[in-house]
């Protein structure tokens, strides 16, 4: 989802580089084949191409039913493009986050995450 933001964003701006919106246009193209089944997911892809800041839960949803996280395609030109979009970024690890079999866990800028917890058991 981040690079697909970025791309958008970067792809949008007159000073983008061609490397740049050929690594967004072709990180779409694989994305859009793993929607290819899925009308909503398709969808999502459109509208988060018009609108990239309101459209991230949808299109996030759709990419995680159809498993894009797990294709190794999708997930190497993400890392090219957000090489690219954001070098600083990549060399510090930034994108490269493993949450596996992990509970409550955000990943991204700018989250808020409000966590509820059961009252611990009563002391005898």
């Amino acid at each position: 989802m981040a690079a697909l933001a970025a791309g958008a964003v970067a792809g949008a701006q007159n000073t983008a580089t061609d490397a740049v919106k050929d690594a967004y246009t072709g990180l779409k193209e694989l994305v859009r084949g793993r929607l290819a089944s899925r009308e909503s997911g398709r969808a999502a892809l459109a509208r988060h191409e018009t609108d990239p800041q309101q459209e991230v839960a949808a299109l996030e949803a759709e990419l995680v039913e159809v498993k894009a996280g797990e294709d190794a395609g999708v997930v190497t030109a993400a890392q090219r493009l957000m090489a690219l979009v954001d070098a600083a970024g990549t060399r510090a690890g930034k994108y490269a986050v493993d949450v596996r079999g992990a509970q409550g866990v955000q990943v991204g800028d700018h989250n808020v995450q409000t966590n509820t917890f059961p009252a611990p058991p009563a002391v005898p």
